[in-house]
């Protein structure tokens, strides 16, 4: 005879592993999958003493031992809140905790909560990112951030927690592609580069959208001299196709540069 909330199962190659799970608030709630049933009836007295105490984060290791940590806080938001969520979720007033680890937990605004209870968090080299159709997405992409952009030159968290991802924390400096804010003497300038075994500074611009306009210009003129590189194109919502049209035709390029193009030139 079984323990209580445990389920033998097995695997293809025949190997015995035991489930586990529970019903709570008339909802049926895996556990996890253990080696042994002790392990797995533990996890289940776990996940009760999770569902009638009062017990919080702080508190997994003196409660748990077999449960995950991710099952234990998505069981305390399900106590406490009366939403589970299968990602590691707390609710609170106007935001949410995402628990990337025990010791990590990640602000974000209430907005994006529907879309963080379906895409799992994940780090790779740093980087904090979720699967989405197959492809794994930068989490700053969603406040307009650009994949590589670089902490305090392209992007800021205002109040310097870098745990605070909620949308009024962080502030863009950088939002297009080669192109980086220059204040000096309290005047602001955009400065433009692109790479081409080394950067090449294409020029100094007094508005964001012209440093960018300069740089797609920059790297439509690379590709008519044969040069293959895949450079990224920046997108300017806010102008329309003749402001774009217009801005294209008349900004300039640097002297550098446009010697670079006419030894290209040559050569091809």
């Amino acid at each position: 005879m079984s323990l209580p909330g445990t389920f033998k199962a097995s695997k293809k190659d025949g190997t015995v592993y035991y489930r586990s799970s529970f019903t709570y608030k008339n909802k049926h709630i895996s556990l996890g999958s253990f080696s042994s049933e002790e392990a797995a009836y533990a996890s289940y007295r776990e996940a009760q003493t999770v569902v009638n105490s009062r017990c919080m984060a702080d508190d997994y290791h003196d409660i748990c031992q077999q449960l995950g940590f991710d099952k234990y806080i998505s069981l305390i938001n399900f106590r406490d809140m009366g939403i589970y969520i299968k990602t590691p979720i707390y609710m609170m007033n106007r935001y949410f905790i995402y628990y990337l680890s025990e010791n990590e937990p990640l602000k974000f605004d209430i907005d994006d909560l529907f879309y963080y209870s379906n895409h799992t968090i994940m780090r790779r080299q740093g980087y904090l990112f979720v699967a989405d159709y197959g492809m794994q997405v930068n989490i700053l992409s969603r406040y307009g951030i650009r994949s590589h952009s670089v902490k305090g030159r392209d992007y800021e968290f205002i109040n310097g927690d870098e745990t605070d991802y909620r949308y009024g924390n962080i502030r863009v400096i950088n939002k297009y592609y080669g192109v980086e804010r220059i204040t000096k003497k309290g005047r602001t300038r955009y400065r433009t580069r692109i790479h081409i075994n080394g950067n090449y500074i294409i020029g100094t611009y007094t508005s964001e959208a012209e440093a960018a306009i300069a740089y797609n210009k920059a790297a439509a003129l690379l590709h008519d001299a044969g040069i293959t590189v895949a450079y990224p194109e920046n997108y300017i919502e806010e102008l329309s196709a003749i402001e774009y049209a217009k801005i294209y035709n008349s900004v300039k390029l640097s002297k550098n540069f446009r010697e670079y193009l006419s030894e290209l030139r040559k050569l091809s």
